[in-house]
């Protein structure tokens, strides 16, 4: 899933960190997603890798002690005018010191001083170095001043120690300044929980039945979410590969797991987060929770094994034909509290004829505020990067055309934040 970062435009500060050659990687994957990156560099951090390759990654010139310039925008005052975010990565124990501090004796220091958008460091250092109270104290700081401080990893270090230091992944610095560039007002700190792929109901311990829901649409979703802002809770079967790891995810199996986990993550997600507006309001006895979202989005199946076995079952003693008995599972949409939540469900089908209808029919049938239609038109259908939707209401039916599904999940959240209009 490509995200788009069309006219955004990113400041990438590198330090001298061994980790400093993982800078190139997020530079590439800012320039993938069409941001245009400045990088600026500290002395320390050319010993690891050169303004050169910056520079032929991004198209544009470095800004190094060695060439700064005050006859063009080449400058630690200019640099950041042009720039949506700032994100620090890798950050030496010194650098983040001395942001706390606001010391400025290096060109990087000194952009960072001078920059006022959002600021993001992701720390890289020995254990002990980020764990010595100076250090902790100082990233402290730098979260009191807004700052966001992208966790380290848990892994083994260029030094030998094994512990928390390492950069974390590039993709998941990605994602977090993304996020700091794409957030929304309306998704910002609203709950919302997303049900994805396909359930399995099983059968022994080595066979279920289940069905060709591949998920991606539920995490394209789960991504655009998060990208805007929302506190996000995933319901899904096919795990989160290929989505942030602070995305917060519950593995299930079946039907019954993933009503059970459904029915609680909406308890919590109808106590809600106070908005930042409302926070901030003189109104503040009478703050307003933002209303949470579901999106159903999970291909529930419709029948479960009545008996499901321990063990496995051995073919001699099954016989040349095996009936399983099936039992009708318990319809989540059906059997969920919706009052205060807003509910988006998905329907795919594959009668041209009364497909539509049956989705339509959805919203009555089961309560909800919109739908998510689907025309399929055979197996081969599941599991693609490209969907075709129509967002339906009881006021509208809107055709949202075909596109891949990143683009399609940001079509379907604008139209959902109108369900508040109602």
């Amino acid at each position: 899933m490509q995200i788009n970062l069309s006219g955004k435009s990113v400041l990438l500060g590198v330090t001298g960190s061994i980790s400093a050659y993982k800078a190139c990687e997020i530079a590439r994957l800012f320039v993938k997603a069409g941001a245009q990156v400045h990088v600026v560099m500290t002395p320390s951090s050319e010993r690891f890798v050169s303004a050169l390759t910056f520079e032929a990654l991004t198209r544009n010139p470095v800004l190094t002690e060695r060439s700064e310039s005050w006859s063009s925008e080449l400058n630690h005052i200019e640099i950041g005018k042009k720039c949506d975010a700032c994100i620090i990565a890798p950050a030496t124990a010194n650098t983040l010191n001395k942001l706390s501090k606001g010391i400025a004796d290096n060109v990087l220091l000194q952009a960072a001083l001078a920059y006022a958008g959002p600021m993001l460091v992701a720390p890289a250092a020995n254990t002990q170095m980020l764990k010595n109270h100076y250090t902790t104290g100082s990233i402290k700081m730098l979260r009191v001043n807004d700052y966001t401080v992208i966790e380290p990893q848990k892994k083994l270090l260029a030094c030998g120690d094994v512990g928390s230091g390492a950069l974390a992944e590039p993709t998941e610095i990605f994602f977090e300044t993304a996020k700091t560039l794409l957030k929304e007002d309306f998704w910002e700190d609203r709950r919302v929980v997303v049900t994805g792929g396909g359930t399995r109901e099983k059968i022994d311990e080595v066979r279920y039945i289940s069905n060709f829901s591949s998920g991606k649409m539920a995490k394209a979703l789960c991504l655009q979410l998060y990208l805007k802002g929302a506190d996000v809770c995933y319901i899904t079967t096919m795990g989160n590969e290929g989505l942030p790891q602070s995305l917060y995810t519950i593995d299930v199996e079946d039907a019954k797991e993933m009503l059970e986990y459904t029915v609680d993550a909406i308890r919590v997600a109808k106590k809600g987060k106070m908005s930042k507006a409302s926070m901030n309001s003189s109104d503040a006895p009478h703050l307003i929770q933002k209303e949470p979202y579901l999106f159903m989005v999970g291909a529930v199946a419709d029948f479960t094994p009545k008996y499901p076995q321990q063990g496995k079952l051995k073919k001699s003693m099954l016989g040349e034909n095996w009936q399983i008995e099936l039992k009708q599972t318990t319809d989540i949409l059906s059997n969920i509290n919706k009052e205060g939540l807003k509910t988006v469900a998905f329907k795919a089908e594959m009668d041209s004829e009364e497909g539509l209808n049956n989705a339509v029919n959805l919203l009555t049938q089961k309560g909800v505020d919109a739908v998510c239609y689907n025309l399929l038109k055979d197996a081969t259908s599941f599991g693609g990067n490209e969907n075709e939707i129509t967002f339906i209401t009881k006021e509208d039916q809107i055709v949202l055309g075909r596109a891949d599904k990143l683009t399609l999940a940001e079509n379907i959240l604008t139209h959902s934040k109108a369900l508040l209009d109602d």
